[in-house]
């Protein structure tokens, strides 16, 4: 390990991020089980790009099928990539008529974010305060902006939640209406700026750390910057493909967007991505960009997303999903009373956070978190940590995970969530 961890910083770099105090040297994948070079199994609660399960092998046959007859870049035509943009953007709403595919999801948003531009004429984009879209020059630009701050015509607004609310004492309903005129008043700080162009979120909040926003908060969002002659992008790159217990994320908090992205679990760990909106919309960004990636629509990708949409729609993982996500949540929102650190659990189907927090205030236990994941390593279950402050648990594991892997780590999170009580 020590030998191969020298090697990899120094062709690497060596910052280059590893999860884990001591790195994991993974050898296969199965399902939701990960195995390492010394033989031993971890339960993957982390990793939602192998979302019909690691090595899935509808997904791998298809693969090696087309990789066997055809691969191409996308100014020829070819019958599956067509057939494949069908069946994606018809899972969405009436308004998602067309999509242009990539190889990832910070590729996704930056078509998404220029198109809205050219679009609206306008230039101002508004995301949260603790967000995360990518990394390029221009959606790096969103990543964790405070309030009141700028970086080329990007602002954000404060991330709306019930757990740490804006200011103590307030009723849901006045807390909503502070977070609606925030948004309003954000908006109306580009008209000398630009103008307005777009709302970019992630439409379960997921990088924020899945808070609960205030009740009728994305519906009113939406109609606040639809009426400002915005456009509403969704960031289905985590949420979508039946995380959270809906095909998409917005599907699950109940609002309509203009645009959508989506990204890491498209392929089932091949590179594919896609931005998605009307007819009209795409083809004006066609007509003005006249963008062109080498690998992407390409008949490979093609088939390695439909395999994915098959595995989802023959396993019925959309109700699989929601029926054990819920149950998991219901456990272990069972364990708060007894267990203080346990600030908060949220989420919503596969997708679920655990906020660790002091106990005595409620304040983030960054430390905490990461020792949690640490020993729950050690105990075979792998998860991570996120959310605005880096203290929230995230639980996350590919779709095909069932009862009995949510009771295998519920004995393991049960027992390590007692001896961090002690």
């Amino acid at each position: 390990m020590t030998e191969l961890l020298d090697r990899h910083r120094r062709v690497m770099g060596n910052d280059a991020p590893l999860f884990y105090d001591e790195p994991l040297e993974l050898v296969k994948g199965e399902g939701v089980w990960l195995e390492d070079v010394a033989g031993r199994r971890y339960l993957d609660l982390y990793n939602n790009v192998p979302c019909v399960g690691h090595a899935n092998p509808h997904v791998v046959a298809k693969l090696a099928e087309q990789a066997a007859v055809l691969n191409i870049h996308s100014r020829y035509l070819h019958d599956g990539v067509v057939d494949y943009v069908e069946r994606l953007v018809g899972l969405h709403h009436d308004g998602i008529e067309a999509a242009i595919l990539g190889c990832s999801g910070t590729e996704a948003t930056e078509m998404a974010l220029t198109l809205a531009r050219n679009a609206t004429g306008k230039r101002g984009i508004i995301c949260t305060d603790a967000t995360y879209h990518g990394n390029s020059s221009l959606v790096g630009r969103l990543s964790w902006l405070p309030v009141g701050t700028e970086r080329s015509g990007v602002k954000s607004i404060s991330t709306p939640q019930l757990f740490r609310p804006l200011e103590s004492g307030l009723t849901e309903i006045d807390l909503l209406q502070r977070h609606l005129d925030e948004l309003t008043s954000t908006i109306a700080s580009f008209d000398d700026e630009g103008g307005f162009a777009g709302l970019m979120l992630c439409s379960i909040l997921a990088n924020e750390g899945l808070p609960n926003p205030p009740a009728g908060w994305f519906t009113e969002a939406v109609g606040i910057v639809r009426d400002a002659g915005g456009l509403v992008i969704a960031d289905e790159v985590q949420a979508g493909f039946a995380r959270s217990g809906s095909w998409w994320g917005y599907e699950t908090n109940g609002f309509v967007p203009d645009v959508v992205c989506m990204g890491k679990p498209m392929g089932n760990g091949f590179p594919l991505s896609a931005m998605a909106a009307s007819h009209d919309l795409i083809s004006g960004f066609r007509r003005r960009q006249r963008y062109f990636n080498t690998f992407a629509s390409s008949p490979l990708q093609a088939a390695a997303g439909a395999a994915v949409i098959d595995e989802i729609t023959d396993r019925r993982l959309v109700h699989h999903v929601a029926e054990v996500g819920d149950r998991l949540r219901a456990s272990l929102t069972a364990l708060q009373p007894d267990h203080p650190r346990m600030g908060d659990v949220r989420g919503t189907g596969l997708f679920i956070g655990i906020d660790w927090v002091h106990p005595d205030s409620n304040e983030p236990d960054v430390e905490g978190a990461g020792q949690m994941v640490e020993v729950l390593k050690s105990g075979g279950m792998l998860l991570g940590k996120a959310g605005q402050y880096g203290n929230v648990l995230k639980i996350r594991p590919p779709l095909v995970f069932d009862h009995d892997d949510a009771a295998a780590f519920l004995d393991v999170f049960t027992a390590a969530v007692a001896d961090a009580h002690s």
